[in-house]
């Protein structure tokens, strides 16, 4: 939960912020704020889910989550972490859904900026950042991939041993044998509650999964063999059928790693 202090007004401050080291595997069970929440990691790779789905969110990426959503998030790797915390008159023009936002150089270091001026109490630079690091937020671009979630128990265990990421070679039929199902009823599944085919629902994941390796250096060749692919070539025309651009322009659009 995020700290609240107060402006030399005695106001509460509009936005809070909080800076945390998690370490690998690492969970934040099921919880809610009462504020708007950025969440950023300096480093590292986390997967946040709500009910509205699951992030794999690498360093130049942030995630904003909505006053009172239920949340929880899984660290891949050591993680740190940097929150900001807005009031609810301030999370407005943010929306009352999660979205993902692209952290490029500025608002990368107005996020750490904020962080250090509440840590050490400046009220005074807090209070200079502020409207800047709004700007700049409200200006990011949104990135539209995310990865829906199921209701269904039995489409939930295929998608939770999809996102494990150690089902390379699993065809949908041997999925649906350990779900206890049909493979005819997972793929009605699949349509119904997630609104994408099997095929489209497990490239999502890799292509997630993909993008969090590439931010932290690996290869574009080892990314896609680890995704399933049998060249790196297939899986550039596959990156940037879906996305757009190629994974080299994804990255470079989206900025450096964070240090």
């Amino acid at each position: 939960m995020s700290r609240i202090r107060q402006t030399s007004s005695g106001r509460a401050w509009p936005i809070t912020a909080l800076a945390k080291v998690y370490p690998r595997g690492w969970h934040v069970a099921r919880h809610r704020h009462r504020r708007g929440q950025l969440i950023y990691a300096k480093t590292g790779v986390m997967q946040v889910t709500t009910r509205e789905g699951i992030w794999i969110v690498p360093p130049q990426r942030a995630l904003w989550i909505p006053v009172g959503m239920l949340h929880e998030i899984h660290m891949e790797g050591q993680v740190a972490v940097r929150m900001l915390y807005l009031d609810a008159p301030t999370s407005a023009p943010f929306g009352p859904h999660c979205r993902v936002l692209s952290v490029a150089s500025l608002l990368r270091e107005l996020i750490l900026a904020a962080v250090s001026a509440h840590e050490d109490k400046q009220g005074e630079r807090m209070a200079m950042l502020a409207p800047l690091l709004l700007h700049e937020l409200q200006a990011a671009d949104e990135m539209a991939l995310h990865i829906p979630v199921p209701s269904d128990p039995r489409l939930r265990k295929v998608c939770q041993r999809l996102l494990a990421g150690n089902v390379q070679g699993e065809t949908l039929e041997q999925l649906a044998a350990r779900a206890g199902a049909s493979s005819r009823t997972l793929a009605r599944l699949f349509e119904r509650e997630l609104h994408m085919s099997f095929v489209r629902w497990r490239q999502h994941v890799r292509l997630a999964r993909a993008v969090s390796q590439m931010s932290l250096g690996r290869s574009i060749k080892t990314v896609a063999r680890d995704a399933g692919y049998a060249s790196s070539s297939a899986f550039i025309d596959m990156f940037r059928r879906v996305l757009g651009v190629t994974p080299t322009d994804y990255l470079r659009y989206a900025g450096p790693p964070s240090a």
